[in-house]
């Protein structure tokens, strides 16, 4: 590489990066999406990257593992199943605290087995309906179930964008994966629950007003068994030999096939937008990676006892990083610039960049989500309001995480 397209893939990347940080372009409706698009274009253009090599950079199985696992969330959140989660949470306690603890629980257990942006998209407009008809300040609520959200899905490889990424990568099985990250989750969830009741007290001492008459729930409960039918199998599946890819794209065909709920309508339910950014990203950081620069400043990185395979370095780095440009960027960038991490440094970089992202509400697309879609449901989620819980929730978590995973000798401090 010359050093002139040296320079323009330093200034791209690093546009490109600026653009992940701010979620946008001062004075123009461009999203994360939109920059990374741009910058991989002009990457194209210019002749710095070629198709091919564009194209080289994708990683298709992970996209298609991806794209696989919205296709199983779209089957649970056309027959209803969503609706009947958040009305059994918001109808079902007596006490503010009960409430929360449920709402909690509910969360994790979803977003561990199902992808967390899709839990928090179907479940956010349910649980403000729900919360507003028996007159409770909502957001305390909505910041729980951000945080359980971000806190349940490190438990597995399939509950996050950038788990699914970490796992393909670094070829982690599922199962040994689930073993060090679920206690890590539990506890993680048991912290977000403690946080929240501990800064909003006050909120949480309301008076629950008897739960409303509930209004028919479009629930077809046939397509709910059908969908936990096809996530048991997806399961069974990750205990095979058979690519993890390629049993959830059969299932997801499985799924497809059917009289009630329509394809167009299923393949509609799927995130483009993710994965144009994550095909995007894959370009941008290739090419970054191509001028050197990140290999010397990893060599010198190393040479200074600053290793990133350590506790010590990985968790400041990922905590920064997922609060600047987001967590799945994050992710998408060290994964490219360090390709020689271990096992237990991969399994530490998705379980601390899921935490991570629980510190401010830009710090992962969950968080985003649940403020924009309770928004539009009549109930605000300011950044001050989600950073009162997320800071201390983040901080101790992941200070339980790195305890955990080093005394469990998956991780160097």
């Amino acid at each position: 590489m010359t050093a002139g397209s040296s320079t323009l893939v330093l200034l791209v990347f690093t546009a490109v990066y600026l653009g992940m940080a701010l979620g946008r372009v001062p004075g123009l409706v461009l999203d994360r999406t939109g920059v990374a698009l741009l910058g991989l274009i002009v990457l194209l253009a210019s002749g710095a990257l070629t198709l091919a090599e564009a194209g080289a950079a994708t990683d298709l199985p992970t996209l298609a593992l991806l794209f696989a696992l919205m296709i199983v969330s779209a089957q649970f959140q056309g027959s209803g199943f969503y609706s009947l989660c958040a009305g059994a949470v918001t109808r079902a306690a007596a006490s503010p605290t009960r409430l929360l603890a449920l709402l909690v629980a509910v969360t994790g257990v979803l977003s561990a087995l199902l992808t967390n942006d899709v839990v928090v998209f179907a479940m956010t407009p349910l649980v403000c309906a729900g919360l507003t008809a028996r007159g409770l300040d909502p957001r305390p609520y909505l910041v729980a179930l951000a945080g359980a959200a971000n806190a349940g899905s490190a438990a597995t490889l399939i509950g996050n964008p950038q788990n699914i990424l970490i796992g393909q990568k670094g070829g982690l099985d599922f199962w040994t994966y689930a073993l060090w990250a679920a206690p890590v989750a539990a506890l993680s969830l048991a912290v977000v629950f403690v946080c929240v009741r501990l800064t909003w007290s006050k909120s949480l001492a309301q008076t629950v007003l008897p739960p409303p008459r509930q209004s028919a729930i479009a629930i077809d409960r046939f397509q709910i068994a059908k969908g936990v039918a096809g996530l048991l199998l997806l399961i069974v599946l990750f205990a095979t030999d058979l690519p993890r890819e390629i049993g959830a794209l059969a299932v997801a065909g499985l799924l497809l096939l059917s009289r009630r709920m329509s394809s167009r309508d299923m393949i509609g339910s799927v995130d483009w937008h993710l994965l144009l950014l994550f095909v995007c990203l894959f370009g941008v950081t290739a090419a970054f990676a191509a001028t050197g620069l990140a290999g010397e400043a990893i060599g010198w990185m190393a040479a200074s006892g600053l290793s990133p395979d350590r506790l010590a370095v990985l968790a400041p780095a990922t905590l920064a990083l997922s609060n600047s440009i987001g967590n799945v960027p994050a992710v998408v960038l060290m994964l490219a610039l360090l390709p020689q991490l271990g096992e237990g440094a991969m399994v530490a970089l998705a379980v601390l960049s899921t935490l991570a992202g629980n510190l401010l509400l830009t710090g992962s697309m969950c968080n985003i989500i649940v403020a924009e879609r309770a928004q539009a449901s009549g109930a605000r989620l300011g950044f001050a309001d989600f950073a009162r819980s997320g800071i201390p929730m983040t901080l101790v978590s992941m200070a339980l995480a790195c305890l955990f995973l080093w005394a469990a000798g998956v991780v160097r401090l």
